[in-house]
């Protein structure tokens, strides 16, 4: 980035399952402040019903997988199931890091319905002909957020961390409905 802009970029945006996109992208700017770090989570129907994967915004502390996470879980603190559009955010926790981090304040998790996804997936492909996994059209439509309030001479940086081929079944069945 700084060989092709000069400086650091303004915004990262990564989708944020179980959270190694994230951490993956996120982890060489944790300590520079100046960069803002977003994490786009599943939030599939909505965080207000059963059918999400939205475990940094709608999770509480648990043990998942021996860790100290954060995790969808009811009452008892049993493991709820959970949905998401793309696959590989439909995951009832989060990562240790990403975990850390949100009690710092330091990266920003926003739920992204199944269709802002699609609506993400639908204006990367049609505008730049590039077909974006589900899991990164959560950060896609983040990032278009973003973008709508920003001047031109902010960076942005979307993490595509994965190809939409394997996702094309699930985008022929449900796009047309959106």
């Amino acid at each position: 980035m700084k060989a092709l802009a000069g400086r650091l970029p303004d915004t990262l945006v990564a989708c944020a399952g179980g959270g190694s996109n994230a951490i993956g992208m996120f982890h060489p700017f944790i300590k520079d402040k100046s960069v803002r770090l977003v994490g786009a989570e599943a939030e599939g129907d909505g965080v207000d019903t059963s059918r999400n994967s939205a475990t940094i915004s709608a999770g509480a502390p648990g043990v998942f997988h021996g860790a100290k996470t954060y995790l969808l879980q009811d009452k008892k603190d049993q493991v709820m199931e959970t949905h998401s559009i793309a696959a590989g955010l439909n995951y009832p926790g989060v990562g240790p890091e990403n975990s850390w981090l949100k009690p710092t304040g330091r990266v920003e998790h926003h739920a992204v319905t199944d269709a802002q996804a699609l609506e993400g997936f639908r204006s990367l492909a049609e505008l730049e002909g590039i077909i974006p996994s589900l899991e990164a059209s959560h950060a896609v439509y983040q990032a278009m957020q973003f973008a709508s309030a920003m001047t031109s001479d902010e960076l942005l940086v979307i993490c595509i961390s994965g190809n939409g081929d394997k996702d094309l079944d699930t985008i022929a069945e449900v796009l047309p409905a959106i």
